[in-house]
């Protein structure tokens, strides 16, 4: 793209210099965001904004802009690289100190990175429908904050591809949890179902959309947790992220959920999905 945001500056992408002693590149010290950009238009960047500043707070890191500021900052990086249709990624990290567990005496500057990338929406996905495998989720018990500490989620992922799946569906003691890099749900006799927002799971900005969806075709929702057995014997299973939407499963490790195909209320919640999605705009 060219440009990316570096700390309260949009500059050229080989301007960049992270420091060797940046806590987020030694410890993962650090939160991030990704936003969804559909025809220029930057979609639920408040909520993704907020939940930004909330993960912050939770380790104890203070961004030094308000939240009508850093809006601005993505705002300009997106019209900067002219991005139509893709997503935005940015983090911030608790700034450079020498190497320390514990965080610094004297105050750091936290350090701001952000940058996009073009990419198209996942058509084909949407349509058809992805395959998925259960992996044991091995990671923190502090799901709930956004942080840089990825590797159980990495670890994941990789597994899933190395079997040719989407993606990894993970599960503490056979209760579903949520996806490496998603929210997960499933759908029985009409009825939504997804693991509640604790500190096991992220509180999807998507799922918070999907949610809304349900509500607004009338499909009650339930928030409890449902086990792998369960999972699988669900009528309509899918993932939710920012950038996967929302995404049908229709295979878990070798077993087809229901007979394969995608379901009617996913259709559903896909077209209402549909209309919150911001449009071109034609001159």
């Amino acid at each position: 793209m060219g440009y990316t945001l570096w700390n309260d500056q949009i500059v050229k992408d080989e301007e960049v210099k992270i420091d060797k002693e940046d806590r987020g590149y030694q410890f993962g010290d650090g939160v991030y965001e990704v936003v969804k950009v559909y025809n220029g238009e930057m979609f639920t960047v408040k909520e993704h904004i907020d939940r930004l500043y909330a993960s912050a707070e939770k380790i104890r890191i203070t961004i030094p802009y308000t939240k009508d500021k850093f809006h601005q900052f993505l705002h300009e990086l997106v019209e900067k690289n002219e991005l139509n249709t893709g997503h935005i990624y940015f983090q911030v990290t608790r700034g450079t100190s020498p190497r320390a567990h514990q965080f610094p005496e004297n105050t750091v500057k936290p350090v701001i990175i952000g940058y996009t990338k073009e990419n198209p929406r996942p058509l084909e996905n949407l349509e058809k429908g992805v395959k998925a495998t259960f992996v044991e989720d091995i990671r923190w018990l502090r799901c709930d904050i956004k942080s840089l500490n990825l590797l159980g989620a990495v670890l994941a992922k990789q597994e899933a591809h190395e079997k040719g799946c989407y993606e990894a569906i993970l599960h503490r003691n056979n209760t579903v949890t949520e996806g490496s890099s998603s929210n997960v749900f499933g759908i029985k006799d009409g009825i939504l179902y997804t693991h509640p927002a604790n500190n096991m799971i992220l509180k999807g900005i998507t799922r918070d959309v999907v949610i809304a969806c349900a509500n607004e075709i009338n499909m009650p929702v339930k928030e409890i947790p449902f086990t792998t057995h369960e999972a699988l014997k669900m009528d309509e299973l899918f993932v939710t992220s920012t950038t996967s939407e929302i995404t049908p499963v229709i295979e878990i490790d070798g077993k087809l959920i229901r007979d394969g195909k995608v379901g009617e209320w996913t259709r559903k919640l896909q077209k209402q999905f549909e209309t919150k999605i911001p449009k071109p705009l034609h001159i």
